[in-house]
């Protein structure tokens, strides 16, 4: 019930975007690990593997259902930013402003980005997880789909128990294997962890979040991020705007999109924080943001622009921003996985390859809806909507 309740809080709740708020924390590439001892490995129960599981069988279905009642919620007038999300943000930073102001001097990072990570992975640790990480990862391994990734997570989940920072009974989680309050997965554990306070221990999961905390610190350095400058910044579009320039891979200086027309929402420039891409996650008709390289920083975190986005506007609304003003086409929602495959073959079929039929809304993708929609003469944003697949079919 943990998983389901954040799963839908999370989709529903922050800044319109559906980003989960629960189990999605950092993922790297593993390292090859030694057999862990038979003591060890004697913790994972086998018992608990199939109800395991059935349960991440239940997970997909839902997570499928809540993309397609969040539509309907919108329409039926339920708002899409959690100012309670936002208040409890802020009454966690200030009960932890002096651990966080401290590591924000170590690390170089905002607190209230560290809070809004906090925030959507835990609900502030409210909802840390319950499930029995060995378990999870032991029933993960032994599905052949990602095994070799999942192997590799539970032996760093029992490195965890043989280098004394908590034991088994508190090695708990999400029923993906992510942990603690800012849900760390072992493997990113291993390498970004920290002991902040002293203790010996780097416990992500306890009552006192300041090693969490310092460790979402850590590792945000660790991949680049810079203090001082915003993830995004929403912006304003001139009329007759190239959407084929809102592209991840064009990358301008704030004064060269100001030439081009694009702004603060003020009508003024945005303020040179570097390298900046323009991003449209809900198309043409939906908010823009230009973004920086702290973007990329936060997906290292969660890829997806949801997420991000979520994060961001999250730690804005912590430190005091307003809200996205920009609207969102409500009356979209997320394409299931089958539809993703269909508007893939569609638009193969109709001579704009994609590469690849795997059901990922990638750049292959994405340039494949942009030429299609240049050739039917619509906005080339490269959104994958409901309407786009439509389209396709009626053809």
């Amino acid at each position: 019930m943990i998983r389901h309740y954040a799963m839908i809080s999370g989709i529903l709740a922050t800044a319109g975007m559906g980003a989960p708020a629960f189990g999605s924390g950092p993922t790297e590439s593993l390292r090859p690990a030694p057999r862990a001892p038979q003591a060890v490995l004697a913790a994972v129960s086998p018992a608990a593997q199939e109800p395991a599981a059935e349960a991440s069988g239940d997970d997909a279905g839902l997570r499928a259902w809540v993309k397609e009642f969040r539509p309907r919620a919108l329409q039926q007038g339920i708002t899409a930013t959690s100012d309670l999300r936002v208040q409890n943000g802020q009454k966690a930073l200030a009960q932890w402003q002096r651990t966080l102001e401290e590591i924000e001097v170590k690390y170089g990072v905002e607190k209230e980005i560290v809070t809004a990570i906090w925030g959507l992975e835990s609900a502030y640790g409210s909802f840390r997880g319950g499930d029995r990480v060995l378990d999870s990862l032991a029933t993960l391994a032994y599905d052949a789909r990602r095994a070799e990734f999942f192997e590799g997570e539970l032996l760093d989940a029992l490195r965890i128990l043989q280098a004394g920072d908590t034991d088994a009974d508190q090695l708990r989680g999400s029923w993906a294997g992510a942990m603690g309050h800012t849900q760390f997965m072992p493997s990113s554990f291993h390498a970004h962890a920290v002991d902040w306070d002293g203790d010996g221990r780097r416990d992500i999961w306890g009552d006192d979040p300041s090693d969490a905390l310092a460790s979402t610190a850590a590792y945000l350095k660790y991949f680049g991020w810079t203090k001082g400058q915003p993830w995004g910044v929403e912006v304003a579009l001139p009329e007759g705007f190239d959407y084929l320039l809102a592209d991840r891979a064009v990358t301008k200086t704030s004064a060269e999109w100001a030439d081009l027309g694009v702004t603060a929402l003020d009508g003024g420039a945005v303020a040179d924080h570097g390298p900046a891409s323009i991003l449209l996650p809900a198309g043409a008709e939906g908010a823009a943001f230009m973004i920086f390289p702290n973007f990329a920083v936060i997906e290292r975190y969660n890829t997806a622009d949801a997420y991000v986005i979520g994060v961001g506007h999250l730690a804005d609304r912590i430190g005091g921003a307003g809200e996205i003003q920009q609207d969102w086409p409500r009356e979209d929602r997320a394409l299931s996985f089958d539809e993703r495959i269909e508007l893939q073959t569609l638009l193969t079929e109709a001579g704009f390859d994609t590469q690849k039929i795997d059901a990922k809304i990638g750049p292959l993708t994405v340039n494949a809806v942009r030429s299609y929609q240049k050739a039917e003469g619509i906005a080339p944003d490269g959104y994958a909507s409901p309407r786009l697949l439509a389209r396709l079919r009626a053809e």
